[in-house]
């Protein structure tokens, strides 16, 4: 299965419905990265990203984007071979 990195903050709930989505297709392992903690990683974050909110995903080496952008990658049918990469 492949690595999931997940930039996150404690109250977000979107990084919560992505978490929930996640853990329902049967990953076990989310590597997050909490912003609201360690400002210094959502620096890093946006210079990987370019974007300032959160979630953001990235299951291997592909920059998924957020919450909205997770599940429509569920509702097209392409996040099970995504993640089974």
């Amino acid at each position: 299965m492949a690595k999931v990195l997940m930039y996150s903050t404690a109250v977000c709930p979107y990084c919560v419905r992505a978490e929930q989505l996640l853990t329902r297709k049967g990953v076990t392992d989310i590597e997050k990265v909490r912003v609201d903690l360690e400002p210094a990683r959502r620096e890093e974050m946006m210079q990987k990203t370019g974007r300032r909110s959160v979630p953001q995903i990235y299951i291997g080496d592909t920059h998924v984007g957020g919450c909205d952008e997770l599940y429509e990658l569920e509702h097209q049918g392409k996040l099970d071979s995504l993640l089974a990469a």
